[in-house]
This record gives C-alpha cells, structure tokens and sequence, in this order.
C-alpha cells in the first residue's frame, strides 16, 4: 500500500508495533539486527522516473513488503531542503528518509539536520564502495557530468568541456536547471581552474549564453526528448542519463571531458526529527540491497555504491568509469558548495535562467 502526500500528522500509536526483527551476519562474525516497523515511512524524493525506478525496484519489492506504508512527498531538492530546515526546531518533524545528492547530504548535515547513523542497523552498508561512506549519508547512486551528444550530426565532438565555448554549437546545446551547480563548477574548471573556482566561472557562463545560446529545459526528461527529437544536439548531463538515452533508441555518444568528470553522488539521510526511525532504517538498508541495486542499475545506467551489487561484467563496464577516468573525476568540495549554493542558485535563475 502507498500514498503521495503533502503534509500529514500521524498518531505516535502507529509508529510502536513491531514486526519482529532479522538476523544478519555483519563482518568479523558480528551479528547485529536489521529492524522491521509497522506503520509509516514518509519519503522525500524527487519525482518523474527516478521516483519511479524507486518504487519499482525498492519501495514496493522490499519496503512495502515488512508491512510499511511508503508515503511519497515528492518535489525539487531546494523546496525538499527547505521543509526539513523549517521542520528542525520541531520536537517530531514530519520526514522519515530524504534522498539527496552527496553536496546537499553535506550541507543538511551542517545544518543539524541530518541524524549520524547506526550503521549496524544498515547491514548492506557494509558493501558500501569505501571511498564513498559517510556517518550521515547513504550512498546510493553515482555517476559525472558528460558531453553527451548526436552521432548522427556531429561526426568532431568537443572533447572538453572548453570547446563547447565555440559560436558552431550556438543553438545546438541543451543544458537543464536542475544542473546549475555542476554547470557553475565546470564554468570554474575550465582553463586550469579547479573545483572551488565558481566565482571566475560566472563570467564564462555569460559568454556562454551569448555565444553559444544555449537551450534551457526544466529537467532531465525535457533535455532527453530535446535530443531525442534533434532540438538540440549536444547536452551536459550525466553519464548515466546519456545511457538511458542511447538505450531508449536515441542516436547519441559520450565524450568524457578532458577536464575530468564532475562526479555525483546520490544517497538518502535520516532526519534527526524523524518520527518514525524504526522504519526509516528498514527502508535505507532495503536500498542497498545487492540484487536490488544491480535491477536498479540496470535500469538507470548510474553506477551503485554497493561494490558488491549483482552485476554483469558488461554492464558494470558500460555504467561505471574506466580506472583512468575514475582517476580524473572532479569530486565537489562540499563545504565550499554549502557555503555558495543558494547564491548560485539566485544568480542562475537571474542570469541564466530568464
């Protein structure tokens, strides 16, 4: 049974019954309980098919199934950030889990926000790619912004992200909002920058946007059927979104960027007002569960945090980076992009954006 909601209060009666518990074996021969809750589990996620591959392939399979009720509260990640912030100060809030990405996991936990979590409560985390844990964030999902493009059309693509700089692409190029802060990063790697070089980066997005014109769609899926159609024939986007892409019959190829990848990574917290945790637990374990990661990237093209989810040397070499790329990816610094993220997001949607 599901629901999508807005807002809701739930009596603390149906958060107490539990359902019993499992056993599971954690490393060093350490047996700790993987808990199962009755009652609720409210969600916080972003729509559109990536709510859907996590209802098909999690929610429904392996939450729903311990006899939890999953209630979606579904939207962008600044107004989804901006109820937990309004929710802190509140003695029970009204988020149980809030999937995020790796730099608005970091700013949620600086904001007092997010709980540390009890990882022997989580057995899957102990599959978890090492380089990818947190105490506050469950890593998921990861892939890096690409040049994706046409390969019908465009036989020389960019091989940089700086070449994209170029009057040949103007009205060629498709970017989407929800990518400003990778856009406004990749802006400040260019020309020997680095990853905390955003300030330089804004000048060069204006140039963009006059040289260049590039076409703006509101999400992922628009900038897919932009492609799809031959409105634009090149776009910034993640790796994994490129795959989907080509797998859904559109002629595209992908250009890893000379500059480096800038990498993403994407994961769920636990809201310190959480008002039911029991549940929340079963839900973030449920998500690395190794066979349900391997549908899931199989399904996505984004690479798994669970080093030992069940996939086919096939499919793990087309979804993850090669060992030359992996070493060339752009991690973000995540304090820095705390710190600076609002700001860019107003100076986007007054500059870019109109």
């Amino acid at each position: 049974m599901s629901a999508v909601r807005s807002d809701e209060t739930f009596s603390p009666t149906r958060r107490q019954a539990l359902l019993g518990s499992a056993a599971a074996i954690l490393t060093a021969g350490a047996v700790h309980e993987a808990h199962a809750a009755a009652g609720t589990v409210v969600v916080s996620n972003w729509g559109g098919d990536w709510n859907q591959r996590t209802v098909r392939f999690v929610e429904t399979p392996l939450v729903e199934t311990q006899g939890l009720t999953v209630v979606r509260d579904l939207g962008m990640e600044p107004e989804r950030k901006a109820k937990l912030l309004a929710e802190r100060r509140l003695r029970r809030g009204s988020i149980d889990v809030i999937h995020l990405n790796d730099s608005d996991g970091f700013e949620m936990m600086k904001q007092d926000v997010l709980a540390d979590l009890d990882r022997a409560r989580i057995p899957n985390y102990r599959d978890v790619v090492p380089a990818l844990r947190k105490d506050y964030f469950v890593p998921w999902l990861y892939s890096g912004v690409v040049i994706i493009y046409n390969g019908d059309k465009i036989k020389d693509p960019p091989k940089s992200y700086e070449e994209l700089w170029d009057k040949k692409w103007a009205g060629r190029l498709g970017l989407t909002n929800q990518l400003y802060f990778n856009y406004m990063m990749m802006s400040g790697l260019i020309r020997g920058g680095n990853m905390t070089s955003v300030e330089s980066g804004g000048d060069r997005l204006v140039a963009l946007k006059e040289m260049v014109q590039p076409r703006l769609y509101a999400a992922h899926q628009q900038l897919g059927a932009a492609l799809a159609t031959g409105e634009v024939d090149i776009a910034l986007n993640y790796k994994a979104r490129g795959l989907q892409w080509i797998g859904e019959g559109s002629p595209l190829a992908i250009q890893y960027p000379r500059e480096g990848a800038i990498a993403i990574t994407f994961g769920a917290g636990l809201p310190k007002r959480a008002p039911n945790p029991d549940g929340a637990y079963v839900y973030l374990n449920a998500m690395l569960d190794r066979k349900a990661m391997a549908e899931l990237a199989a399904a996505s093209f984004y690479a798994p945090a669970n080093g030992a989810a069940e996939l086919s040397p096939d499919l793990r070499a087309r979804i993850d980076f090669s060992p030359e790329e992996r070493e060339h990816l752009n991690f973000p610094d995540y304090a820095y992009v705390s710190k600076n993220t609002a700001a860019w997001l107003e100076w986007w949607n007054k500059t870019m954006a109109r």
